[in-house]
């Protein structure tokens, strides 16, 4: 049995570096506490899905590993209800290692492995510490390694945070369609290059929205396919070594059946190692819904810019006073957000992308940060969607008059004129306008382009409609 400590409250826990005394209330042991003492850079915690993650292969490797003799069914069963605790949110608080650490992941590893082995220590009434009967390494850390736990790791949390942004994106997409519906009857300028354009209605543009997000949700759900394959079973460098020879298949099926994800051996556990390119493909479907997502919010906050000098013609929810010295003024605060979740994972993502292209030989030991980055990026893009759906754009109204309005100041209705008077007589009908300020109709009847009832036909309101759909003006 480990030493115990003579001062009330603390215990002493060994590895290969010596002696450590830790209070008896905490569940890691001596690699973890120097691991707090050497990296105290950001103040940040492992992500929950990184402890989620890590939790899940410990339980399918020890039931594996059960299941093949290589460790003692009491002992298993034991690890196997504790990493099922840690799997249910316990002990989160127990992992403490900074995101920013040795490479590999060895430390966050090695925290998981001594909360699981001092916890199963508890479940079978032994103390904490007790590696005689049950060690972190000998034990809960049979036949792994850090160099094929942790890629296996960012598969499976991955799986789990994409599955879970999925919806948050259905939702705004739904959202988007709703409105798209909602608005389509309403006429407006269009506008490109930021100057007036020809008609749309709004509910196409919100129509445009709603399909540029449901694309991303596809790529998303397309680039999930690609974390299937686990390295899990290739030990130090993709040989297996110290593994049971039937381990990676019944270790991939257990996670299969915890995860409910179709996880499969690796086709190459070399490939499955060394390589972060299932990471970098999720990351980059990540950045181009955060790209996608934050065009849109700069469409709103343009659109409901004003509301009395700038465009106004949509309306968002007022969620909340915007400024603390102008009285009554209101911000487009949930748009505001979004764009700063967005800026937020494209940095992300460069970091993902970055990192993993740092490999060397059979290993990358940039995946801690890998794991921060590609984890966080799918929560905070997911709440961004949430709500960015519920508190924005469901209560979005339209000011129908504002865009009918604008619609009949904008001298490119004229384009309609383009197959019946040709295009250069209509430009020069609206530099006359430009001049002049006069209506569009009264200029081009002067020019004797068209008589008032072939301009009024082309022009009315019925036409300026089906200007927002296929077709070619007549006389």
């Amino acid at each position: 049995m480990t030493e115990l400590s003579s001062r009330p409250g603390y215990r002493i826990e060994r590895d290969s570096f010596g002696p450590i005394e830790l209070p008896d209330q905490v569940y890691y042991g001596a690699q973890t506490y120097r691991a707090t003492q050497n990296f105290q850079i950001s103040g940040l915690k492992p992500h929950p899905l990184f402890i989620w993650s890590l939790a899940v292969i410990k339980r399918g490797a020890a039931q594996a590993n059960r299941e093949l003799g290589m460790i003692p069914a009491e002992i298993a069963d034991a690890i196997m209800q504790a990493a099922e605790e840690v799997m249910n949110g316990k002990l989160h608080d127990q992992f403490v290692v900074d995101p920013y650490q040795a490479g590999a992941g060895t430390s966050h590893h090695m925290n998981m492995n001594e909360v699981l082995a001092n916890r199963a220590l508890e479940i079978l009434g032994y103390p904490k510490g007790d590696d005689k009967k049950i060690s972190p390494n000998n034990h809960v850390n049979f036949g792994q390694s850090t160099n094929d736990v942790i890629p296996t790791a960012i598969r499976i949390g991955g799986l789990r945070g994409a599955k879970e942004l999925l919806p948050a994106i259905e939702l705004l997409e739904n959202e988007l369609y709703q409105k798209a519906k909602e608005f389509d009857h309403i006429v407006k300028s269009g506008r490109t290059h930021l100057q007036d354009a020809v008609p749309i209605r709004l509910g196409q543009e919100f129509g445009g929205m709603a399909r540029s997000i449901q694309k991303c949700r596809y790529r998303i759900d397309h680039a999930m396919t690609a974390l299937y394959e686990i390295g899990l079973g290739g030990s130090a460098a993709g040989t297996g070594l110290n593994t049971h020879p039937d381990y990676r298949k019944l270790v991939a099926k257990h996670l299969a059946e915890l995860t409910g994800f179709p996880l499969v051996p690796a086709a190459d556990f070399f490939e499955a190692m060394s390589s972060l390119g299932p990471a970098v493909e999720i990351s980059g479907a990540c950045r181009e819904l955060a790209i996608e997502l934050g065009r849109i919010a700069n469409d709103l906050r343009l659109l409901s810019s004003g509301p009395t000098t700038g465009i106004a013609e949509i309306r968002l929810p007022e969620l909340q006073p915007g400024s603390s010295i102008m009285p009554g003024k209101v911000n487009p605060v949930i748009p505001e957000m979004v764009n700063m979740v967005c800026y937020q994972v494209m940095g992300m993502d460069t970091t993902v992308a970055l990192a993993s292209g740092a490999g060397q030989f059979q290993l990358n030991v940039m995946m801690p940060v890998i794991a921060h980055n590609l984890f966080w990026e799918l929560t905070i893009l997911r709440t961004a969607c949430e709500h960015l759906a519920v508190k924005c754009v469901r209560g979005i109204t339209a000011d129908e008059a504002k865009c009918r309005e604008y619609l009949l100041k904008n001298a490119q209705i004229a384009t309609a004129l383009n197959p019946v008077i040709g295009y250069l007589n209509a430009a020069e009908v609206v530099k006359e306008w430009g001049k002049t300020g006069r209506s569009i109709r009264d200029i081009v009847i002067e020019k004797g382009f068209l008589t008032a009832e072939e301009v009024d036909k082309i022009l009315s309101p019925e036409a300026i409609r089906a200007m927002t759909e296929p077709g070619v003006a007549k006389k």
